[in-house]
């Protein structure tokens, strides 16, 4: 009713509250089963520690009386062999008790063979006995009594400290009643537990209750004596509970003394508490032996298992799983609803969001003033921004790819030729590659004069959720023309600079024609380097403007890619490099090493080399012959890696990076003519034609430059095969031969093995 008045629905307050009540009647049985489980298993298991115990007890109770036996059967075995030697001597005891000796009994002492002696008798023993083989033998008495009884022969079963013979074993009351009832009787006997006589003169803690095991002698039905074995009984009851109750059964020994009361001789303590208890008494000779055994039944093994505690353990944790289960079952239709609920206003706001995306791109691509076009995976367009239909000057679109080229007019830069389709931007995203600067002139109905555009193009983002390519378009246009028209001022303004430059060098040299017949004097002299200070400074000026012609030729200036053989052109450079050179000036030593064919433009290539192999000559030491190596490597497939060494001043690590920058200059090169643009026109030719440049240095001294081009193709192109064939051959007369300039000597070396500069 509560609910109702607060506006809920009677199913709402159902779903709210069935689900906890089952899942507690859930929590409450699982408990349950639970604790009835554990309790069972728990008794089963006690029944199954009461069953180990019982058989381990049996166990144990068996070894120990199997031991004993095994006492007097050995006994009885070496008694038997005494009495077959009427006149017995050391060496036939020594040899009659050897497997005692190596029989390893547990808690065996020692044993003696002894004898019957009275006080009148005992001067006459001990003369008797000497003479079988007992040196030294003194029979002591001890006591008053009529009889008494003497260990003739001795043999220790536990090591030191030895006994000698000679003990009286009439000093025991214990020992005598078990000579006297093996005497009688004819059987082996036991005595009373007792402190063996050998025992009472170490210490009080060290000495245990022992037994002394009897056997009477016999020869020819004449009784000879009796044969004795001390047995410790704390030693003897560990012995055998050690082996047979592995550890885990402690023990008890308890014998009956000849009063029938019962005397505890031995305890042996095992591991944990002792919460079972067996009690079992068998016969030992003519005596009662108890052994009472206890174990903890933790321990004991196969009497108790982790299966409780897993049971305790796991039961709750499945209980309150299976609980929580029903409470997710019981409630799910109230979640879901609310679930649904929630989502449904997580969409309306995504779907706000959407569209305020999709109006914030519309907008950005109507505002922006390049071009862009999308298309999908089969060439249809997804989206032309109105920047891209103005450039293409056609607002309508065709369907595919294969209308393009003819639709919208698209050629190359020369303004005839139609662009192949798969070369197109667009076309090559499709394929997942990226295009970037792709020249392509527009020239259609509407734009019958047509515009060059740069395309850049990228396979589209995966995120995007479909495949497709898109294309970004520039309008170079006027770029291009301001490019042509930079162009021909430069080459104007060089050749109206050079021309003046020339006339000055021409009336230099008429001048230095007309002194060169005036007497000497110190005004001819004057003349004379005023004229040479002109003329360096025109051939200055001359090379500055060479120089920024070839920086604005190698930016702007179209590529003319051929198959350009690297031997020839390396070696007509280091003919041009050497043939000027002074009377008496060191001549550079060259090495050329095998040098392929390669794709480039072999005007701007020509630019490259003579610039490094001329730095090379240029940046020594004053007064040193220049060392220079050209050679080639492999840098990726399809290219080659050409390198030029020397042996000069070097380039500090911290100008390296700057180096090809232009107007740049090291501060090593001070004292050196340059302008500072020579590495900055390499470093734009190389990347004209796709590769890369850099400098290190050079092992021993010098620098490294190297840079990469893209090799000739040779297969299916028997033109170009034949041209590298040619280039090699005369590659080959070049290597191994001398170029003589007409003032120096400048050896070129065979190429062999990579040789460093």
């Amino acid at each position: 009713m509560l609910a109702l008045v607060r506006g809920e629905s009677v199913s709402a307050w159902q779903g709210r509250w069935v689900g906890p009540l089952l899942a507690a009647n859930v929590v409450v049985i699982g408990l349950t089963v639970t604790l009835l489980v554990v309790g069972a298993l728990r008794d089963d298991q006690q029944a199954d520690a009461a069953r180990v115990m019982d058989q381990r007890t049996a166990v144990a109770r068996n070894a120990v009386l199997t031991e004993t036996s095994r006492y007097r059967d050995l006994m009885q075995a070496v008694a038997a062999g005494l009495g077959t030697n009427a006149r017995l001597t050391a060496a036939d005891f020594a040899a009659a008790t050897a497997p005692l000796d190596r029989a390893r009994l547990p808690g065996a002492t020692s044993v003696a063979f002894v004898v019957a002696a009275d006080l009148p008798q005992v001067a006459e023993t001990q003369r008797m006995w000497r003479t079988r083989g007992a040196p030294g033998l003194e029979l002591q008495p001890k006591g008053t009594g009529a009889a008494h009884y003497f260990s003739i022969f001795q043999r220790s079963l536990d090591g030191p400290p030895t006994v000698s013979a000679g003990l009286d074993v009439a000093a025991s009351r214990e020992g005598t009643a078990a000579l006297v009832t093996a005497r009688r009787t004819g059987q082996p006997a036991v005595s009373d537990a007792y402190v063996l006589l050998r025992d009472r003169d170490i210490p009080a803690p060290q000495q245990q209750l022992s037994f002394l095991f009897v056997t009477p002698v016999y020869a020819s039905s004449e009784f000879q004596g009796w044969l004795a074995l001390g047995l410790h009984g704390r030693d003897f009851l560990g012995g055998v509970l050690d082996q047979a109750g592995q550890g885990v059964l402690d023990g008890e020994l308890y014998a009956e003394d000849g009063d029938r009361r019962r005397v505890q001789v031995a305890a042996y303590d095992a591991r944990g508490r002792r919460d079972l208890e067996r009690r079992a008494t068998f016969p030992v000779a003519d005596r009662q032996w108890t052994l009472v055994t206890g174990a903890d039944s933790r321990v004991l093994p196969g009497a108790r298992t982790a299966t409780p505690a897993t049971v305790l353990l796991a039961g709750p944790l499945i209980t309150l799983m299976l609980a929580l289960l029903v409470w997710v079952l019981a409630t799910g239709r109230a979640r879901a609803r609310q679930q649904v609920l929630v989502a449904t206003a997580e969409l309306r706001e995504a779907e706000a969001e959407s569209r305020r995306q999709a109006g914030l791109l519309a907008a950005v691509m109507t505002s922006i003033g390049d071009g862009v076009g999308v298309v999908d995976e089969h060439g249809e367009f997804l989206l032309h921004n109105p920047a891209a239909k103005a450039l293409l000057g056609v607002t309508d679109e065709v369907d595919g790819p294969g209308g393009w080229q003819a639709h919208y007019g698209l050629f190359r830069p020369d303004g005839r030729t139609p662009f192949p389709l798969d070369e197109l931007p667009l076309m090559r995203g499709l394929r997942g590659e990226s295009s970037d600067g792709v020249e392509i002139l527009i020239r259609n109905e509407q734009r019958p004069d047509g515009i060059l555009v740069s395309v850049d193009g990228r396979p589209l983002d995966p995120s995007a959720g479909l495949p497709g390519a898109v294309a970004v378009f520039h309008d170079i246009t006027e770029l291009r023309r301001y490019e042509t028209d930079l162009a021909v001022f430069a080459g104007v303004v060089a050749h109206d600079l050079k021309a003046p430059l020339a006339v000055i060098r021409g009336h230099c040299e008429t001048a230095a024609d007309e002194l060169a017949d005036a007497p000497e004097g110190p005004e001819v002299f004057e003349a004379r380097a005023a004229l040479d200070r002109i003329a360096n400074a025109v051939d200055r000026m001359t090379a500055l403007i060479d120089t920024l012609l070839a920086y604005t030729t190698a930016r702007d200036a179209p590529l003319k890619l051929d198959t350009v053989p690297l031997a020839p052109l390396v070696a007509d450079i280091i003919q041009t490099r050497t043939e000027h050179l002074r009377p008496g000036a060191a001549a550079p030593d060259f090495y050329v090493g095998p040098l392929p064919a390669v794709v480039a433009d072999a005007a701007m290539l020509r630019h490259v080399l003579d610039n490094l192999i001329g730095n090379a000559v240029k940046y020594v030491q004053r007064g040193r012959a220049a060392r220079v190596d050209v050679t080639c490597g492999e840098a990726q497939p399809g290219w080659t890696r050409v390198e030029v060494a020397d042996r000069g001043i070097g380039i500090p690590d911290e100008d390296k990076p700057a180096v090809f920058e232009s107007f740049h200059r090291a501060q090593s090169a001070a004292g050196y003519a340059g302008t500072g643009l020579g590495l900055a026109i390499c470093r734009r030719i190389v990347e004209r034609h796709g590769g890369t440049i850099g400098v290190a240095d050079n092992p021993g001294g010098g620098t490294r430059f190297h840079f990469t081009l893209p090799l000739a193709p040779l297969a299916g192109r028997p033109a170009q095969a034949a041209a590298l064939e040619r280039a090699l051959a005369e590659r080959k007369a070049i290597e191994g031969t001398v170029i003589r300039p007409a003032s120096a000597t400048t050896p070129v070396r065979e190429a062999g093995p990579a040789g460093t500069a």
